[in-house]
């Protein structure tokens, strides 16, 4: 979770959260980081795959096999995830065709494994938080989402789940299906702020450890 300075909101515009997150990438400047962490940080960088892949673009496929592999899968998204310190990960950003997603909002939770999610029900009330992501190295925008939500889905052993989330979780969440359909935060962005956001991931490219 990123503190940042909020920006002005006019009274008809969405509700902004108390505090703009950052999903996926977790807000430590690389040079804050001690020499171990920033080293696997990197090498879980690496697995991850960056825009201008087309896997990104691609629609992931429903799980029909609940196996072992997939659990080892699961198991190893979620690892990937911590050592990048982000707080959510879509099998797709790993190059897997799977509609799966591995999500840890906060510190003290448990990792959460959400396989073949569907948004049953999504609030009315809108907010809007920054968003990173750990496919745009060093892109932070503002994305509009629904407050709460309720998805159904299976955990990595099949399962049914049913998860209703509000505020950070609830964006994780969202941020994560719209990678599972191709879709990325800068779909969700004025034309103006997708050209910044493209300033911003060139010169991120040009600095190895910027995320």
């Amino acid at each position: 979770m990123a503190d940042r300075e909020k920006r002005p909101r006019d009274e008809d515009e969405p509700h902004s959260q108390p505090d703009d997150v950052e999903v996926e990438a977790e807000d430590h400047a690389p040079e804050e980081l001690d020499a171990e962490t920033r080293a696997r940080r990197d090498a879980a960088l690496r697995h991850v795959r960056k825009f201008g892949d087309p896997v990104l673009r691609a629609r992931a496929l429903p799980v029909e096999r609940f196996d072992e592999r997939l659990q080892q899968e699961a198991e190893r998204m979620g690892e990937l995830m911590h050592d990048a310190l982000g707080v959510g990960l879509a099998a797709t950003q790993l190059g897997v065709l799977h509609r799966m997603l591995v999500y840890k909002a906060f510190l003290d939770d448990e990792l959460t494994v959400l396989v073949n999610p569907e948004i049953e029900w999504e609030s009315e009330e809108r907010e809007v938080a920054e968003e990173g992501c750990l496919s745009l190295p060093g892109v932070h925008v503002e994305v509009e989402r629904a407050a709460s939500l309720r998805v159904r889905g299976r955990d990595a052993a099949g399962a049914e789940l049913e998860i209703e989330a509000e505020g950070l979780e609830a964006r994780v969440i969202q941020h994560e299906i719209d990678h599972l359909d191709g879709t990325l935060v800068l779909d969700r962005i004025s034309r103006e702020a997708r050209k910044e956001a493209m300033r911003a991931m060139r010169e991120a490219q040009r600095t190895p450890s910027a995320a």
